[in-house]
């Protein structure tokens, strides 16, 4: 199967309704991920079809859950790495602004050339600790993939939350004892079936309480 099927029936399978032009620039950032990976070692993922289901796909399958987000959201994607869930949620959603927050400097300098030749205009980059990071405004929407424990993770970032914002962690299996560690947040937990991705998926969305 190429990279563009399993992303046409990926999405398809989820019930994504994205444009022909969002596949295209969604295919062009795993080809550019696939170029810099071969120096930089951004992912251990690198079969192309893998691409597509671990890292679009994966990313892709919150986007029914945050549906609330309305047009102009800010949403923060905390420790990116090359980009994920970030990028490809830019893409399926131009009408969102998203931060990119990454400090790992060769990893921030992919995101910085993705922004670029994805043409990026709703994406900004942070090359920082997301502790160190006071932005103006609030955001709508804190998410990462694997970006640490429950409760440390809720710790780092909630001083960029809107009162009225959600935190999303997106992890493998249900984090039960993470969330037992947790207190002062509402959370749910969402399992997340990922199209030619075997093992569990879930996403947690937190709020204040």
């Amino acid at each position: 199967m190429t990279p563009r099927t399993a992303l046409e029936r990926g999405l398809q399978a989820m019930g994504l309704a994205l444009s022909a032009s969002v596949g295209e620039q969604l295919l062009r950032y795993t080809e550019l991920l696939a170029k810099w990976n071969r120096i930089y070692n951004l992912t251990a993922v690198r079969d192309s079809q893998a691409m597509v289901s671990h890292h679009l796909l994966d990313s892709l399958a919150v986007l029914p859950h945050l549906d609330f987000a309305v047009a102009g959201a800010r949403v923060a994607d905390i420790g990116s790495g090359a980009g994920l869930p970030g990028i490809p949620l830019a893409l399926a959603r131009p009408d969102w602004c998203v931060a990119l927050v990454e400090p790992n400097d060769k990893k921030s300098a992919f995101l910085q050339q993705a922004k670029i030749e994805l043409e990026l205009d709703n994406v900004e980059i942070q090359p920082c600790r997301v502790q160190a990071w006071h932005p103006a405004e609030r955001f709508a929407i804190v998410i990462s993939r694997a970006f640490a424990e429950l409760a440390d993770f809720v710790a780092a970032c909630q001083h960029l939350l809107d009162p009225a914002g959600v935190i999303a962690a997106m992890k493998g299996k249900n984090p039960r004892a993470e969330l037992a560690r947790l207190s002062g947040y509402r959370c749910t937990v969402v399992p997340l079936s990922v199209p030619f991705v075997t093992g569990e998926r879930h996403l947690v969305i937190c709020e204040q309480a």
